[in-house]
């Protein structure tokens, strides 16, 4: 495998990830992708070789290799890799579906038309395609898990197995060779797979809560932005007239005034004057 390309693919998608998912992707790289180069390939290159029985029985050890370990765990976390990532291959292309669109549509409207804001912000079709892809790698993670905890009965490597299978003639003891050292490279793959899961998650929980919170605030805006064609005008209660509320604070002052600029008496005053002398008025 040529894991040079192989880095250079996967780069394209740290331009449009989030935080997760740089996070997620340093985690493969370094985590992963690395140990099974530097180190995973090593510890199992030997592993038939070395696989020795007490017995010589030709095509016994072959048989019992081959129960015990149907698939290697080498070539088994290759395939996971090789899975795991090609759905972020799939937000690479869609991006330069996109580019490939506005490149179209620029060259027939002009070179300042413009049919995306930005080619690589994950809203719309892109969005989906980034959601659906953090799906298929969860499931992807989870399901070679589970392949792997059947097939080794829980992630163990025992020192020695017995082996009844035809043509040894009785129960043979085998001996894997260096099952420790197996034994802690695969809690350490297994480990960092789980962390891989863990972070995909918490990125399908952003995504999610920011797409909400984005609804959220344009479902206000647009409400905050609704004029009511009609709105009742509110009555004062101190006259018998209508107002708007915006011109409450700047009700008029009524005053009495005579015409013949007497100055404005109180009411006790202009009953008191009017019981006295019922003829007389104030205009």
């Amino acid at each position: 495998m040529d894991w040079k390309t192989f880095q250079a693919l996967l780069s394209g998608v740290n331009k449009y990830s989030t935080a997760f998912g740089r996070i997620w992707l340093s985690v493969v790289f370094v985590f992963r992708v690395l140990v099974y180069v530097v180190a995973a390939e090593r510890v199992w290159g030997d592993d038939q070789k070395d696989f020795d029985c007490n017995i010589k029985q030709p095509g016994c050890p072959n048989v019992c290799y081959d129960h015990f370990f149907p698939i290697s765990h080498i070539r088994l976390w290759a395939l996971q890799l090789i899975f795991v990532t090609c759905p972020s291959l799939l937000v690479v292309m869609h991006v330069k579906y996109r580019d490939d669109r506005e490149r179209k549509y620029r060259a027939k409207h002009g070179p300042d038309a413009k049919l995306y804001d930005n080619t690589g912000k994950k809203h719309g079709g892109l969005w989906w395609t980034y959601l659906i892809s953090l799906f298929v790698k969860t499931g992807i993670e989870v399901a070679f898990l589970y392949i792997l905890h059947h097939i080794y009965n829980s992630f163990h490597l025992p020192r020695v197995v017995k082996c009844p299978i035809f043509p040894c003639p009785n129960v043979v003891d085998c001996y894997i060779s260096r099952p420790t050292e197996k034994k802690l490279f695969t809690y350490f793959m297994v480990g960092a797979s789980a962390i891989c899961i863990v972070l995909n998650i918490c990125e399908i929980l952003y995504l999610l809560a920011k797409r909400i919170s984005s609804c959220t605030k344009r479902r206000r805006s647009r409400q905050e932005l609704a004029v009511p064609l009609y709105k009742p005008p509110c009555r004062d209660q101190d006259s018998n007239c209508t107002l708007p509320m915006q011109y409450l604070e700047q009700k008029p002052q009524y005053k009495s005034r005579s015409k013949l600029s007497v100055p404005p008496v109180d009411y006790k005053t202009s009953v008191f004057m009017r019981a006295s002398a019922p003829n007389l008025s104030f205009a």
